[in-house]
């Protein structure tokens, strides 16, 4: 777990399983409900068809021996089935029931294999594609603007490397989080005012002490055109 956390694309993969929880679970739960159905009309109607001989000397098993044998063999191995439980038990052919053991194994593969698996798959990967261009939009986002001010990149970019060395020197981001590690670790009674003030807004999960639409470049340009 440590190792895929740590590397940013098997951590998304991971946040993609778990991104749409609510609605993967609900599916889970309409799958186990349809399979629950089908297991009663098996044990009920199509019995014979699950039965496997048995070793020499002893009778027919039944793969859906009761109800809860019958539901736990159609989620174990229907649902895994490629072409669902009509692959995995005798064929109907010539018996007077054939056609609606037809029907229920046709039925059974559109509903649970077609349908709800691939809507299991569609909500994984739709989740795994969110998350995907989130990072490229948070990515995108960082390249363009300044993370601590929000100014954007253009208004830098009038002089050369001037976004760059803003990002760098000016509002280096590292420089804030080595600010507040700093707060974290320096006991509370040895602050500054200013360090007080930062510290009381950060405990408040307040930014107003970042210089969002501010930065040195921009009071100089101000100062220039009032003078």
């Amino acid at each position: 777990m440590d190792v895929a956390f740590s590397i940013k694309t098997l951590g998304t993969i991971l946040q993609s399983v778990t991104h749409n929880g609510k609605q993967l679970i609900l599916t889970v739960m309409l799958t186990s409900v349809v399979v629950y159905i089908y297991s009663v009309i098996a044990f009920n109607f199509f019995r014979k068809f699950y039965a496997q001989e048995g070793e020499e000397g002893d009778g027919p098993q039944y793969k859906c021996n009761d109800l809860l044998t019958c539901f736990v063999f159609h989620l174990h191995t229907g649902v895994r089935a490629g072409g669902g439980i009509g692959d995995e038990i005798e064929s109907a052919d010539g018996d007077p029931s054939e056609v609606f053991r037809n029907i229920f194994d046709i039925s059974f593969f559109f509903f649970v294999i077609v349908i709800l698996l691939a809507i299991i798959q569609g909500l994984i990967i739709d989740a795994f594609g969110e998350l995907r261009s989130q990072l490229e939009q948070v990515k995108e986002d960082m390249e363009s603007s300044c993370f601590i001010c929000g100014i954007g990149k253009d208004y830098f970019d009038e002089h050369p490397h001037g976004f760059e060395r803003h990002v760098m020197k000016e509002h280096n981001f590292a420089n804030y989080m080595f600010f507040l590690m700093h707060l974290i670790n320096k006991p509370d009674t040895e602050y500054t005012g200013q360090e007080t003030y930062v510290w009381e807004m950060y405990n408040n999960r307040c930014w107003d002490f970042f210089p969002v639409g501010d930065c040195f470049r921009k009071q100089y340009d101000s100062d220039e055109t009032t003078s």
